[in-house]
């Protein structure tokens, strides 16, 4: 699965969500993907480095 296909899954069960607890959590965990994306996306295009810098 790659990680556009988890975002569209978790906004499916965002949106099915039975509870404003499970909401919520869902929510955060999307939240993370979309920033996990980002840093995907930021080392791709060069905009950070993926080494630690020590």
């Amino acid at each position: 699965m790659t990680i556009d296909q988890h975002i569209e899954e978790l906004h499916a069960e965002v949106r099915n969500a039975e509870t404003i607890e499970a909401r919520r959590a869902l929510e955060a965990e999307l939240d993370m993907v979309k920033a996990e994306r980002e840093v995907i996306w930021a080392e791709l295009d060069g905009r950070i480095e993926a080494k630690p810098p020590f």
